[in-house]
């Protein structure tokens, strides 16, 4: 997976102002990617955050101290936050030579400041080790456990008796990364509109997942097995705003078994997005618990007849990474990972044998979501005419047997 350079930061300034005694007597002024005012600043890797600090004095005022931070930190509800950024600079001192009880500032005063996002950090794990990460995006959901908070923290260190003035704000990190190109095929598939080729000639540009086994009764009356594969475009890993292609292939000799369940309405493949927090959240192989991780659907495939023989039929599909999604990120305290998951057919006249397991899932592979396109590479969308998406995360919830967020103990951190 790539990381594409960062551009030039774009020059909308945001304007953030505190006032006293009915007065504006600070404000913050930083310049950053975003487009509007309705968006906080939004910056990525190897961005320059900069901007200046404004101080509107109606009278002389003793100050020690003018500085800014830049922050970014991981919080679990209930806990204190632990801040894997946290860079100061002081953007004015008094002159040395005046004591230490500080100097007066009056009128307009203007300080500038300019801080570079690293491109990643080093935190302390278990068992005193260290690791080295990506920065993380910023992140907060009504339901979660845990966030991650970026934010900018101007001080000013007042005089003797007066209490010293701290203003934060938050700001936007977003990760820029992209996946690697998919196979010469399906490049040139995109790039004349012709169809995609599927796992049988292109080799290079799938992931073939199976078979799984599904044995059950037809009509309440008749045995059947069927074996199903799942094929995954590769590589395994898809830009937000984008079609994942698949391709869903059924066996059996029993062909009324083959038709009830190629039928593409009795299809369950999801987007599945885990969140783990927690001292395992980057530990990939830990034993997870109702209280560290929880799964919902990010969104849920579509598919179409394709082909058919005598003992096989072939399902052509889509599963779109929807704009809203959250890109795919490891890192201490909070990950998050994706996997595209078969779930049990649910056909009119076809019972599956019940499962050994709690977790009916019957076919599962980890995938990679990214935040922009390959360069030179523009996926496109083969949905025939009549068919849709599914609203939301589809019927995830309904297909695993469970009541929606009933797995999920969260509080609410509010804003």
């Amino acid at each position: 997976m790539g990381t594409i350079p960062a551009s030039v930061v774009e020059n909308y300034e945001h304007y953030f102002p505190m006032e006293r005694n009915g007065r504006l007597w600070l404000s913050l002024h930083v310049r950053s990617r975003a487009k509007s005012a309705s968006s906080p600043p939004i910056y990525t890797e190897g961005d320059a955050v900069s901007g200046r600090v404004e101080l509107h004095f109606d009278r002389p005022e003793k100050i020690k101290g003018i500085t800014i931070t830049m922050q970014g930190g991981t919080t679990a509800v209930g806990q204190e936050e632990i801040l894997f950024l946290n860079t100061t600079q002081p953007i004015w001192s008094p002159d040395p030579n005046k004591g230490k009880a500080g100097e007066r500032l009056e009128g307009n005063r203007a300080f500038p400041f300019k801080f570079i996002l690293p491109k990643e950090v080093t935190m302390s794990l278990a068992k005193n080790r260290a690791a080295t990460f990506k920065l993380p995006p910023n992140f907060s959901e009504r339901a979660s456990p845990s966030y991650i908070d970026y934010k900018l923290v101007v001080n000013v260190k007042r005089g003797m008796f007066q209490a010293n003035v701290t203003v934060s704000h938050n700001f936007a990190f977003i990760p820029l990364t992209s996946p690697p190109p998919p196979s010469t095929l399906r490049q040139m598939a995109y790039r004349t509109g012709s169809g995609l080729i599927g796992p049988d000639r292109d080799r290079d540009g799938w992931k073939v997942v199976g078979p799984a086994k599904l044995a059950g009764t037809l009509f309440n009356v008749r045995r059947t097995s069927v074996e199903c594969e799942l094929a995954i475009a590769t590589p395994l890993a898809f830009p937000l705003r984008s079609p994942i292609p698949l391709f869903l292939t059924l066996r059996s000799v029993d062909q009324q078994a083959l038709d009830i369940l190629s039928n593409p309405t009795a299809v369950r493949v999801f987007l599945v997005r885990s969140l783990a927090n927690g001292s395992d959240a980057v530990d990939d192989t830990a034993v997870r618990r109702s209280n560290n991780f929880f799964t919902e659907s990010a969104g849920q495939a579509v598919f179409w007849p394709s082909s058919r023989n005598v003992n096989s039929r072939t399902l052509q599909g889509e599963l779109e990474v929807k704009h809203g999604v959250k890109p795919s990120f490891v890192f201490p305290r909070l990950s998050i990972r994706y996997t595209i998951d078969l779930l049990p057919f649910v056909a009119p006249g076809f019972q599956l044998d019940k499962m050994t397991n709690e977790d009916p899932t019957l076919l599962s592979e980890p995938i990679t979501i990214c935040t922009t396109h390959t360069p030179g590479v523009v996926p496109r969308s083969y949905m025939p005419p009549g068919y849709e998406q599914p609203v939301g995360g589809g019927d995830y919830n309904r297909s695993m047997g469970m009541l929606e967020n009933g797995n999920q103990r969260f509080i609410h951190h509010g804003r």
